[in-house]
């Protein structure tokens, strides 16, 4: 499994949804990739950190703000 198949696949694998096998690739490409092993836990702190958050505490300008670069990204 090459870094850029792993990043593909970092949500089913922190959600637990990745196949057995695909799983398999992934827990061994970790082993040998440290830049992979931070990056995989950069995402479950981020998920952590974000996962407190709601709707009702990001302010009105910034979620709108947030809406429109994600809106725009795919422009880039």
């Amino acid at each position: 499994m090459s870094c850029k198949e792993l990043v593909e696949l970092i949500t089913e694998y922190l959600e637990g949804t990745l196949p057995e096998e695909a799983r398999g690739r992934f827990d061994l490409h970790l082993s040998f990739c440290r830049a992979c092993r931070e990056y995989v836990e950069q995402m479950r702190l981020t998920i952590r950190s974000l996962g407190k958050l709601s709707e009702e505490t990001i302010p009105a300008g910034a979620k709108n703000q947030l809406l429109e670069l994600f809106h725009d990204w795919k422009k880039s």
